[in-house]
């Protein structure tokens, strides 16, 4: 269970190992400065690619899909187009193929339609890479705690210094040494059981690393992992660990999979509000974030979009 961090490509059945790669240098002399100068031209531009030629790079950074996230997306990339695009670099190994550096799930949704991807090129090493996604990543700031940990823990695997590993998440070098902490005790498998448990934080998966170093605790826990796909709710899913662990009563009632907040995401992946179907009535929560002004419009406008849907419902219910 607690073996160091895996490189993966995002699908739980594989595993591999980004190629490593020098910086590009750019050629001297007239021809290479003009090689140069259509390069960085070639970069700017956005570029329609086939989704099949483009594949994962890089490191894990998600524990599990969601499926009414991925649902959303794919929705609004079939209704109003890719908007956003994602960035890639040439495949070294494999002319013609490209891997992706962000934008994982809108290249699964666009290739899951048919359509092509919208895509920015850039010829990064293996550094660069890495920087570049974990900053894309933090940058939407859904990643729960365990995410980063294992991300962080993913890159001192594959022999990343820590400075790399801080600029790559945003955080300073003590931050690095408590993510990494944790990260080490969890392998990848491991942690796709339980999932990215965004209500659990640093002190609460120390306790779960301390209970499970107790004699035979790990075979134990490890033989019961199975029964968590019966329970919807991640955080839900490492208390059950969490007991299991610590020879506790299991959790008294795991939330249910309809009570669960389903995530609206826009189409360029960014978590803009929340729905929930509770006992009194549907709750919707648009976060302030980094656009407090989506949350002040909708405010505004609230009245009037719940008569208009109101009266959408009303009409589908005539025409059935």
């Amino acid at each position: 269970m607690a073996r160091k961090g895996i490189l993966t490509t995002g699908n739980a059945t594989e595993t591999a190992q980004p190629s490593r790669r020098p910086s590009p240098t750019a050629p001297r002399g007239t021809v290479g400065a003009l090689q140069s100068s259509l390069t960085r031209l070639q970069e700017s531009a956005v570029q329609e690619i086939e989704a099949e030629r483009i594949v994962d790079a890089g490191v894990a950074d998600r524990l599990g899909d969601d499926p009414v996230a991925d649902e959303s997306l794919q929705q609004s990339l079939k209704t109003y187009g890719q908007q956003v695009p994602v960035l890639v670099r040439p495949h070294a190994g494999q002319p013609g193929q490209f891997e992706i550096v962000y934008g994982r799930r809108r290249v699964r949704a666009l290739r899951a339609l048919g359509l092509p991807v919208k895509a920015m090129v850039r010829h990064l090493d293996d550094h660069a890479l890495v920087l570049a996604q974990g900053q894309e990543n933090t940058a939407r700031k859904d990643l729960s705690f365990i995410e980063k940990a294992s991300f962080a823990a993913q890159l001192d695997a594959l022999d990343y210094d820590r400075q790399t590993i801080a600029a790559a998440l945003s955080i300073d070098l003590p931050m690095v040494s408590r993510m990494l902490r944790v990260g080490r005790a969890f392998d990848i498998g491991f942690l796709r059981h339980i999932g990215s448990a965004p209500g659990i934080g640093r002190e609460r998966w120390l306790k779960l690393e301390e209970a499970m170093q107790r004699p035979a605790m790990a075979d134990k826990v490890e033989a019961c992992l199975p029964l968590l796909a019966e329970i919807a709710d991640s955080d839900t899913r490492f208390e059950q660990v969490l007991a299991w662990a610590s020879d506790a009563p299991s959790p008294l009632k795991p939330r249910a999979a309809a009570g669960r907040a389903r995530k609206v995401v826009s189409e360029a992946g960014y978590e803009i509000g929340k729905i929930r179907h509770g006992d009194k009535g549907l709750v919707l929560t648009v976060p302030h974030g980094d656009a407090p002004e989506f949350a002040r419009w909708v405010d505004a406008q609230a009245e009037d979009i719940v008569k208009d849907l109101y009266d959408r419902w009303i009409k589908s219910r005539s025409e059935d």
